[in-house]
């Protein structure tokens, strides 16, 4: 482990316990009179195990017996999400109390009663929870219409469907990628692109499951190709081949001798460092004829501009996936979901299907991307390229 890791680790886990105490002494000031004298100890040894329940489950999985970690790493990934809202809720509270000092406009009875203010917490954070859990199975269609201006041989057309960040596991389940199996084949694609992040970090969950037999009910007309994100394996490399997922480790390939299909490596699995450049994964790549790229990381797009990408497709950001985490994506990436176009080179950037952690959605919805591409032909800057069409279409 070397001093990166360190550090991040070092300050995940105080802040991750930092915010767990918190949470634990204001839930023990609502609800401690309702404990006899001498049974705080039961408050507590249950926080205690909700809060560290994920952690427990994801480091200890190996040792415990397989439903013990498992039903710890689906409880974590619960309190998780909980966690981020009773933090929020909590200080907005506390920040309310504190100008009550100046202002004094809070009631004497809520005052007094500091257990409605938990009940009504604890109410509202459930619901949000029910709420996020439900919207993170349903997920869209979100369609885009979008031109490139170089001929494609005989190829008018390209019907695309990409789906990111499914991160299939212990929660993304083979039932769920059944689901997911159905309604992309409906879409009839002519090529189906994986842009990271398809397994969570274990293929273990993919084996005992036979998800490999599932993917190979995936049908389209030029393949499926998929890149690795920071949350694949090195091991699902050989497992997703077998399950007729073509997987791009910074290669190319030329597609049915009318465009290349271009797949970035993520790289170092926490960072994305140690990437090839462009360049170099492009050597050899007529860029005469269109050229698509996925890659997972939404980073650096200058460089696809430069190397004559026509279409880069990726994911990774879950549009935050909780909010407000999400006014903090928008920060880091230029676009952290939805479409942009610099020059000719045009981005499609898809909040993926999956979750990560929480399996919650707040703030967003998970989504399969469908992409129709049209070929013009016409060549030169900004010939015939027109701002997409983008439609979301109704809850699968």
């Amino acid at each position: 482990m070397n001093i990166q890791h360190l550090i991040f680790f070092g300050v995940f886990f105080t802040i991750y316990g930092s915010v767990n105490l918190y949470i634990g002494i204001r839930g023990w000031q609502a609800f401690s009179r309702f404990f006899p004298h001498g049974y705080g100890l039961i408050y507590w040894t249950v926080f205690i195990v909700l809060a560290l329940s994920f952690i427990a489950g994801r480091f200890a999985e190996n040792y415990l017996p397989g439903a013990l970690g498992s039903l710890l790493t689906i409880i974590g990934s619960y309190w998780l999400a909980a966690m981020t809202f009773l933090f929020l809720i909590l200080v907005l509270i506390d920040s309310t109390r504190l100008f009550n000092r100046w202002f004094d406009f809070i009631p004497s009875t809520v005052k007094q009663r500091p257990e409605l203010t938990g009940l009504a917490v604890i109410l509202l954070v459930t619901g949000v929870i029910i709420y996020g859990a439900w919207n993170s199975r349903n997920p869209r269609i979100v369609h885009y219409d979008i031109t490139i201006p170089k001929s494609a041989g005989s190829l008018n057309e390209l019907h695309v469907v990409a789906v990111s960040d499914i991160h299939l596991g212990k929660i993304i389940h083979n039932g769920r990628l059944l689901s997911l199996i159905q309604h992309v084949n409906n879409l009839n694609p002519d090529l189906i692109l994986l842009p990271g992040d398809t397994i969570e970090e274990s293929i273990d969950p993919f084996v005992e499951q036979n998800m490999s037999e599932s993917l190979h009910m995936l049908k389209s007309k030029y393949g499926s190709y998929a890149v690795f994100g920071n949350h694949d394996p090195d091991e699902a490399y050989l497992i997703l081949e077998e399950a007729g997922i073509k997987v791009f480790r910074d290669q190319y390939q030329k597609i049915a001798g009318s465009f290349y299909l271009v797949g970035r490596d993520f790289g170092e699995r926490f960072w994305g460092a140690g990437r090839k450049e462009l360049s170099t994964v492009m050597e050899g790549v007529d860029r005469s004829l269109p050229v698509i790229m996925i890659d997972h990381l939404p980073s650096n797009l200058n460089e696809g501009n430069d190397q004559g990408i026509d279409l880069q497709i990726s994911g990774h950001t879950h549009l935050g996936q909780l909010f407000p985490f999400n006014l903090f994506t928008k920060r880091l990436f230029e676009t952290d979901w939805g479409y942009l176009r610099k020059g000719d080179f045009q981005l499609i950037f898809s909040c993926g299907f999956g979750t990560w952690g929480p399996p919650i959605r707040v703030g967003n919805v998970p989504e399969i991307v469908e992409i129709d591409i049209h070929f013009t032909g016409t060549g030169g800057q900004d010939a015939g390229i027109i701002e997409p069409v983008m439609q979301t279409m109704g809850r699968l």
